[in-house]
């Protein structure tokens, strides 16, 4: 919400004397009542009689939490991703795999324009599932590959119509006619149906894999199996903070849970390992050898790999080895004086293995300090504070030297993927260091001030999960749609050579890919509008395959049944990654009015053509919590390019607790049962002095204890029954938050990473920080209270329809 413009002179505020109604309540816009006698100064809204979030996702629960949700009927909107429930395929994608903005979408341009909802998908498409729902069959259409339409390459799917008995099929998507192979002919039913309908799952369901043949795979040959490469800084300050240690430590029990197809078969992946400051050291960890030989590359301007056979190798083959080398790098590193690091040519150094190697794989790169050492892709220290508000901050999300887009357009072509764990005591320049993970398909991880004592424990959860998740490499995404609409732009962590092509060196489970829709035709409500995304990628065993998700969404005429089947959630994801990509174009200011002023115009459009009171309190009530763009003097830049760059590859359930954190009041846990107590609204005056609160975003985590809170409370959660005797710094809660977390997250992981959980009293310099989390209060920076926000939406559309 703090995204907006701050109150000048008192502009907009509560009027006075106004209490509603507001944008989403009943009779919002009807004529105002007769003036009543004379108001009291400045009379304060009640909050509970605007929108609550809470409540929304309440009745949600309330509603479609027990019953399974069903893909087969088109257009249906799926439950919110605060609810948990079960999907049962039927012939479209799960919301696992894809949400959209609107599940009817406007029949015409000019509709669409009107009512300024984006048309957009959001699409994760390897989404872990939970453990009662089934993951994509894998077909295989033998050595002439799937079966696809001819005009428009469209995959066979539930949409295509057999016809002449069921000896060509009409495509869905483009209406061509093809000829059915003779291999894959089967006669129809008294409906039109195939009789082998429900044994094919490209023919009943909305989600499935085929394996693609040598057609598919790179200059036509099946890959090799990929390879993970460790590069890890060996500078004064990553010895000194106990980074390095920490990661040879952790990676000797690690490399046992490499990611596999068949959990009894060991991984395919092979492994090797690189250290770093000034130059680069290279590690042969052959079987063969008694203990692993280091070979060094000083001439870091002309980067190669010393040696091939014996760096990357089979983890239980050169175990021996490898747990040698990882005991001695610690050792031989720590009484360097050596501050300066590279990193440009570390980068250069993996991607070189893979190709002396001849397969994708990922780059795990620990780093702590801004390369200023002499060497291609040196960096200076840029931070400039003064340039923050003025017409010039764009440039500071920009990266500074063009040498990291073209390494990042290599790592692509070769299928490199890269992680960054970053560890700075100062700016780093993450704009600029960002670029080859984010155009990747890879991840950022950042531990400022990283600490040992308080840190690792976050590191090491982060570092294990990001080694073990599914991962598909060397990947390219596809989205095709029927005539009438057209996918025109892309939003994620990707590389796109052309204008339809969304190409990943790596694709793992938590990425998604958003995707904005427009028309360039009319559509026919009769027949719906389709999409099929495509991903073609090599497995982590070294198996190419396809991966197809389809769904069919409503077309409509009228703008009332547009807004009944919008999605909140999405919408606020898709209009993020829209403003935090503007950001690196346009002065922030112009980004925040621009997104004020489109809300301004949907809620216009809303209560002009959709009188009655529907779900418009759903609709809007969350679009206001913007963070980035209002930033406050004490966020650094490194951190305002981190988030920019994290949001742009967040699901609908994790951009959902970013911007509306949540608020949980343990006073009302069942610590038995660990059964949750409903969320409270995200507001200072929702905390009571007798309470303790559990506050998440998937970042971070706080517990924020009242002065009064009861002694039994405090002895469950901290073990003492004293509010004097709890110190934040040292307090580790009995509770495990995690679990509570777990338990009230619906996608069971840990939104982000495994997050360090501060504790907060009132009037300690933590709560400050807390405070900023509470979204519906007006912030230090200038950010409107939700319910200033809503008053100036309300003079906004005012203006708008007059």
């Amino acid at each position: 919400m703090q995204g907006y413009p701050p109150q000048q002179n008192g502009a907009f505020g509560p009027q006075p004397g106004y209490t509603g109604p507001y944008p989403g309540q009943p009779n919002y816009g009807a004529p105002p009542a007769a003036p009543a006698a004379a108001p009291p100064a400045l009379k304060r809204l009640d909050p509970d009689s605007i929108p609550s979030p809470i409540q929304v996702i309440e009745d949600d629960k309330a509603n479609k939490g027990s019953e399974p949700f069903t893909t087969g009927v088109r257009g249906q909107a799926p439950p919110l991703v605060t609810t948990k429930f079960q999907v049962k395929d039927q012939g479209n994608a799960s919301p696992r795999y894809i949400r959209c903005t609107a599940y009817s979408i406007p029949c015409n341009s000019d509709m669409a324009k009107q009512s300024q909802v984006p048309l957009a998908a959001v699409i994760k498409p390897l989404a872990p599932l939970p453990p009662d729902e089934t993951p994509p069959y894998l077909v295989d259409h033998g050595e002439s590959g799937p079966i696809r339409c001819n005009r428009c390459k469209a995959y066979m799917c539930p949409y295509m119509q057999f016809i002449e008995g069921g000896r060509r099929f009409q495509c869905g998507f483009c209406s061509c006619v093809t000829e059915v192979p003779p291999h894959y002919f089967q006669h129809l039913d008294h409906t039109g149906k195939r009789v082998d309908c429900y044994d094919r799952p490209e023919l009943s369901m909305g989600s499935y894999e085929f394996t693609a043949t040598v057609d598919y795979c790179k200059n036509n040959k099946i890959p090799q199996p990929p390879a993970f490469i460790f590069l890890i800084d060996v500078s004064y300050n990553a010895v000194k903070n106990g980074m390095v240690g920490i990661i040879c430590q952790e990676l000797k029990t690690l490399l046992d849970y490499l990611p596999r197809e068949n959990p009894d078969m060991e991984s395919n992946i092979r492994v090797g390992f690189v250290t770093y400051n000034k130059v680069l050291h290279f590690y042969n960890v052959k079987a063969s050898l008694a203990q692993p030989q280091m070979m060094v590359v000083s001439d870091v301007a002309d980067m190669f790999v010393p040696l091939l056979d014996g760096f990357l190798v089979n983890v239980s083959e050169s175990r021996v080895v490898i747990e040698s080398l990882l005991d001695q790098i610690p050792e031989m590193f720590a009484d360097t004086r050596e501050t300066e690091s590279v990193f440009g040519p570390v980068i250069q150094a993996g991607l070189e293995a893979l190709k002396a190697a001849d397969c994708a794989g990922k780059l795990f790169v620990f780093h702590s300090s801004l390369p200023i050492a002499e060497a291609p892709g040196k960096l200076k220290n840029r931070e400039d504070k003064k340039l923050v508000g003025t017409d010039k901050e764009k440039s500071l999300f920009q990266p500074q030297v063009s040498f990291y887009n073209t390494l990042a357009k290599e790592c692509v072509a070769q299928g490199c993927c890269v992680d960054l764990f970053l560890f700075p005591n100062q700016y780093v320049d993450v704009a600029t260091l960002g670029v080859v993970p984010t155009s990747t398909g890879g991840s950022i991880y950042k531990y400022t001030y990283f600490q040992a004592s308080s840190d690792q424990e976050r590191f090491l959860n982060d570092l294990r999960r990001d080694v073990q998740k599914q991962v598909g490499f060397d990947a390219l995404m596809r989205v095709r749609t029927s005539t009438g609409i057209r996918a025109t732009d892309f939003f994620g962590s990707f590389y796109m050579s052309n204008t339809t092509d969304v190409e990943l060196a790596g694709l793992d489970c938590d990425k998604t890919v958003t995707v904005e829709f427009r028309h360039d035709d009319k559509l026919s409500e009769e027949t719906g509008a389709l999409m099929q995304c495509a991903v073609l990628y090599t497995s982590c065993s070294g198996q190419r395959r396809l991966r197809i998700h389809n769904m069919a969404v409503n077309c409509c005429s009228q703008l009332a049944d547009l807004y009944r089947n919008c999605e909140t959630d999405t919408i606020i994801n898709f209009f993020a990654k829209y403003a935090y990509r503007s950001v690196l174009g346009s002065p922030i200011k112009n980004v925040r009015d621009s997104l004020v002023n489109q809300c301004a115009q949907i809620l216009a459009c809303y209560r002009k053509n959709c009188a009655s009171p529907s779900s418009a309190g759903q609709c809007f009530c969350h679009i206001l919590q913007f963070d980035v763009l209002q930033p406050g003097a004490d966020v650094s830049l490194d951190d305002r390019a981190y988030l920019r760059q994290l949001v742009s590859t967040l699901d609908v359930s994790e951009s959902h607790v970013f911007f509306y954190p949540r608020l949980l009041p343990l006073q009302k846990l069942d610590v038995m049962s660990m059964s949750l107590p409903v969320a409270v609204r995200n507001s200072e005056e929702r905390l009571s002095r007798g309470g303790v609160y559990l506050l998440e975003n998937g970042l971070n985590i706080f517990l924020w204890v009242g002065v009064n809170a009861q002694q039994e409370l405090l002895q469950n959660i901290f073990g003492t029954p004293a509010f004097g005797q709890i110190d934040p710094n040292m307090v580790r809660p009995l509770i495990n938050a995690e679990k509570i977390i777990c338990a009230h997250n619906v996608n069971k992981r840990f939104v982000f990473s495994h997050t360090e959980l501060m504790v907060v009293k009132p009037e300690d310099k933590l709560e400050l920080i807390f405070k900023h989390f509470l979204v519906e209060d007006k912030s230090n920076n200038g950010g409107a209270s939700y319910v200033d926000f809503l008053c100036h939406m309300h003079k906004e559309i005012r203006q708008l329809l007059s």
